[in-house]
């Protein structure tokens, strides 16, 4: 038994060390995805693609709570001991706290997004030390990552049998930043309670009293730039779509829906439809839906995000006004009938982001560029015309 988790063999399981996908693919499917399947390329291999919603909503979640019921039943049916998973901490609503949950008032507390930066796998040791045989975390794509690899690596989680349920993340920040970045968006900023990036083109902000608050994308102020807000680890990402979980939920491939709060759920892996089917009952499902083009998007915003990531740019952008909200609410109606939405809507969001950070990497870190891009990432680059 180990007294103290081996931070430095850890640390060699970092995307940084090991680069994203690429032989984890192999290791994980038996191959890497394929560079002549467009949807494969953008959102990673799967056994099957849905969007649904829990029937009866769970209290505290951010949507309905899709996640939450899969560690629930889990959990319940004795498939796994314990669950790592967020708890909220006690100075600031969005501050993570790393738990290892072993009741269902545990896991229940853990419903609600965190969206900073987030120790997720430092529940690891205590189930390691409790003797855990059978374990469900829950995580961003660089926490599985790292998960699958230091299974791979070293004796300490060999006899743990792990279900990874992986949360699309994009663009996190540090709970300081988040403070700033709220402020951006809202007038109260001290009373959010959740915030995304939705599919209507708006920012959605909930706040404490239940009020939704929205921003159109083209309101938001020009200072808000990736690269001098959100932590440099997540500009340097290439698995918006957590494509190594046993299965993905998250929100972007469902059509828009706010009475129904749909969520897309990919499923990857025997493991992941071994989760999903843990909730058949509890799981109103329809099938995708896609409608529009995004490439002109993807393109437009790209260009827009590589111009002020380059070298310098920082340094010139204009504090000009944004957009005025009654004008940003017209464009984002008119977008959201005529623009992607569906699997579109998810195309546009992982690809533009893809190559957001294709480019950051280029410019600050191209001594890393062999190592940490994976090939697909070159293709989609080259896809919409951009040089890589």
């Amino acid at each position: 038994m180990i007294r103290e988790w081996p931070r430095e063999e850890t640390l060699q399981s970092c995307v940084f060390r090991t680069g994203w996908l690429g032989r984890q693919e192999v290791e994980l499917f038996g191959r890497e995805r394929s560079l002549d399947d467009f949807d494969e390329m953008s959102f990673g291999i799967s056994k099957e693609r849905l969007t649904g919603c829990i029937k009866q909503p769970i209290e505290g979640s951010a949507w309905t709570g899709v996640i939450t019921a899969i560690a629930k039943r889990a959990f319940e049916t004795g498939l796994v001991e314990a669950v790592a998973t967020l708890h909220r901490g006690e100075k600031h609503h969005f501050e993570p706290k790393a738990v290892l949950a072993r009741s269902v008032e545990e896991i229940l507390a853990g419903s609600g997004n965190k969206p900073v930066v987030s120790p997720v796998l430092l529940s690891l040791h205590e189930a390691y030390k409790q003797g855990v045989k059978r374990l469900l975390v829950i995580g961003a794509a660089c926490h599985v990552h790292a998960l699958r690899d230091f299974k791979r690596r070293f004796p300490y989680l060999k006899e743990m049998d792990i279900y990874a349920v992986g949360i699309p993340c994009v663009s996190n920040v540090t709970l300081k930043t988040l403070q700033d970045v709220l402020g951006m968006f809202s007038a109260s900023p001290e009373t959010v309670r959740h915030y995304e990036f939705m599919q209507d083109y708006n920012i959605h902000l909930k706040h404490a009293s239940g009020r939704i608050e929205k921003l159109p994308y083209f309101c938001i102020p020009q200072g808000f730039t990736g690269i001098n807000l959100v932590v440099p680890a997540c500009m340097c990402c290439f698995d918006y779509a957590n494509s190594l979980a046993d299965v993905t939920v998250g929100y972007m491939g469902a059509a828009f829906n706010m009475q129904k709060m749909h969520q897309w759920i990919v499923v990857r892996t025997d493991k992941g439809e071994e989760l999903r089917n843990l909730i058949a009952d509890e799981l109103e499902t329809v099938a995708e839906t896609t409608s529009g083009n995004c490439r002109k998007a993807v393109i437009r915003a790209a260009q827009k995000i590589i111009d002020q990531t380059r070298p310098g740019a920082q340094s010139e952008l204009k504090a000009g006004k944004p957009m005025p909200l009654w004008a940003g609410r017209i464009m984002a109606a008119l977008i959201r009938r005529v623009g992607p939405s569906g699997l579109e809507y998810a195309r546009y969001a992982v690809d533009m982001h893809m190559i957001r950070d294709y480019y950051y990497v280029k410019f600050y870190y191209p001594e890393l560029m062999q190592a940490l891009v994976p090939q697909h990432a070159r293709h989609i680059v080259e896809h919409y015309g951009f040089e890589p």
